[in-house]
């Protein structure tokens, strides 16, 4: 197949098909996103009789790839560590069933973390679903255990975890390129209902049947820490897994100031061969456990008395490990001195949205006509209208909606209750927002439900919507409209606006919650592409954009509006035209009049 530069998630989508999977299901999360769409790409240029495709949410990906893997065949489901929380149900239940064919959850974590609510150690996740769980350290080892991770997955009847973070998912690597070949299995759905319809009491043998299954999976290669670096009778021993590996062997190769240490690489953190750990600790002075983010292996050492990491807090017991923290901590375990860091702190500039990105007319708008409102909102692009005042709370996906409607029942016996909108994107309306609008409705709340739709899930890398179709690689198939989903769960108004128009926006969002206090919940869709589509930006009006003498350096543009085009001067504000697309939205937002817009196109 020869050699090529793999992204860390490309190398895990070449491991996928060359272990003969012909299911993928993902729902984009950074740092999964790119799996999904790697598989997507190999199937179509080889042709592949697989079936790719963006479900609407993990919780359903795992579903729709289990079903497959139990038919035995060979499926994968990919998502992010939050992801892995949605889909928590069906992946409990999966662990107790076993699988007849293999049966990979590719779940990336966010050490940091970098973009995430939390950085939760699947790692842990996988102990208390009691699923096996590999953690690779490189872009090559990621593609090696993804390929056997699935024979290993039919070995035991098991599912398995592969647990890349996000440094191994962004990562580069020169790899040899594994053979791709159709898979060429026959479904095979043996019935079972014992096991695969299994009701409380079967559930009971099936637990048994799973913890003997872990002690035999504990006796595999996999589950024993290899030494791989110095002399066996060292008097400081290593152990650690995934990138934090990586790191350490990166340090202890390019500088010689730690003698007398060795290196256990961990493969497999759970489950683990515990007497092999046991006889670690008792051959050396002391051992060091370096793993990102929980204390997972080290908690499995039978006895911790010469055992330092995360719980002691020698390893920091938050965020991500680099290089750097990874040598202070050799430095202060071995008694190395080390020089004085320099705290020096770096200014960096606070994320924004894009110059010209709907959302921020949106949440202009939606502030002018609701002021000292309360405005939910959720996970995505839109995040960003924090820096605008737009966003009062952000909980996890789909949580604008519920949120709201909580909101609403908590001051609905006040005097002069606030008004209350709801901010939520396109993708995730889809995701998780549809079954809190039908609570909202049921229940009684009145809000305004602004869905901010730009066409695409932007944040994670322009994946595809039910609203734009082309979410499997075999089948075109029929869109879904926002504005049917709203109707068929009971709203009875659905407003769509441009907000670019953030004049006739916010007098539609007035309008919404005048509607609210009969119709319960009043829907606008926010309707502008995202202008990191080219298409979409070829397509609109662009102006040349121009700050006048009437400007008084009133601050007032940058500060509620927070467009990066826009900045302060000393006697003005000023467009900075390497980053103004033309949108001329920002026309509507001085109240002196002093910006002006030529239409050029």
């Amino acid at each position: 197949m020869g050699k090529k530069i793999l992204l860390g998630n490309e190398a895990i989508a070449y491991g996928i098909l060359a272990g003969g999977a012909n299911m993928v299901a993902s729902y984009p999360g950074t740092p999964a996103s790119e799996v999904c769409e790697a598989a997507m790409k190999l199937v179509k240029k080889h042709d592949l009789p697989c079936h790719v495709e963006w479900s609407i949410n993990e919780k359903t990906a795992v579903e729709v790839a289990y079903a497959n893997a139990i038919a035995s065949l060979r499926s994968a489901a990919i998502m992010k560590q939050v992801g892995l929380n949605v889909a928590s149900d069906p992946v409990m239940s999966a662990a107790y069933m076993g699988t007849a064919g293999g049966f990979l959850l590719v779940v990336a974590d966010d050490p940091g973390p970098h973009s995430s609510q939390t950085e939760q150690d699947t790692r842990f996740f996988a102990m208390h679903a009691k699923i096996p769980v590999l953690d690779p350290s490189s872009p090559e080892e990621a593609m090696k255990m993804t390929i056997e991770a699935f024979e290993f997955s039919e070995q035991y009847h098991t599912p398995v975890i592969l647990r890349p973070t996000t440094r191994v998912c962004h990562a580069r690597q020169l790899l040899d390129l594994p053979a791709i070949n159709p898979a060429s299995r026959q479904p095979d759905f043996r019935k079972d209902p014992y096991r695969w319809a299994a009701t409380p009491g079967p559930r009971l043998v099936l637990h048994k049947e799973l913890n003997e299954k872990l002690a035999r999976i504990a006796l595999h290669e996999w589950a024993r820490p290899k030494r791989v670096f110095g002399q066996p009778g060292a008097r400081l021993a290593i152990v650690s897994s995934g990138v934090a590996y990586a790191y350490i062997m990166d340090v202890l190769k390019a500088f010689d100031r730690w003698p007398d240490v060795c290196v256990y690489k961990v493969d497999m953190p759970y489950p683990m061969d515990h007497s092999l750990l046991l006889r670690i600790a008792q051959a050396h002075e002391k051992v060091l456990v370096v793993e990102e983010t929980e204390p997972v292996i080290e908690m499995q050492f039978p006895n911790r008395e010469r055992v330092s990491g995360r719980i002691d807090g020698t390893v920091p017991n938050t965020g991500e490990l680099t290089p750097e923290i990874v040598m202070r901590v050799l430095d202060e375990v071995t008694g190395v001195p080390r020089e004085p860091e320099d705290g020096a702190a770096r200014k960096q500039r606070r994320p924004s949205l894009c110059a010209g990105c709907g959302h921020r007319g949106a949440f202009y708008a939606i502030k002018k006509a609701l002021p000292k409102g309360i405005y939910t909102s959720d996970i995505g692009c839109y995040t960003l209208g924090l820096n605008l005042g737009g966003v009062d709370t952000c909980l996890c996906m789909g949580a604008a909606v519920s949120q709201a409607a909580g909101f609403y029942h908590a001051f609905k016996n006040t005097v002069n209750p606030p008004p209350i909108a709801a901010i939520i994107g396109d993708s995730t309306y889809f995701h998780a927002g549809i079954p809190p609008t039908i609570n909202a409705l049921v229940t009684g709340a009145r809000f305004v439900l602004v869905i901010l739709d730009n066409a695409t899930t932007a944040m994670t890398g322009h994946q595809p919507t039910p609203a734009t179709g082309c979410v499997t690689n075999d089948y075109a198939g029929r869109t879904l409209q926002l504005e049917e989903v709203l109707r068929g769960c009971g709203v009875q108004t659905v407003f769509v606006h441009d907000p670019y128009d953030v004049k006739g926006f916010t007098e539609i969002t007035k309008k919404a919650y005048s509607l609210s206090e009969d119709q319960g919940v009043v829907a606008v869709i926010a309707r502008h592409p995202c202008i990191r589509d080219r298409q979409a930006l070829k397509d609109q009006a662009v102006y040349a954009m121009d700050i006048t003498e009437e400007c008084t350096a009133c601050g007032y543009c940058v500060e509620q509006f927070e467009c990066p085009a826009l900045e302060m001067g000393d006697e003005r504000a000023h467009i900075d035209p390497s980053l103004c697309i033309g949108c001329g939205v920002c026309v509507h937002i001085c109240p002196h009049n002093a910006i002006k817009a030529e239409r050029r196109l």
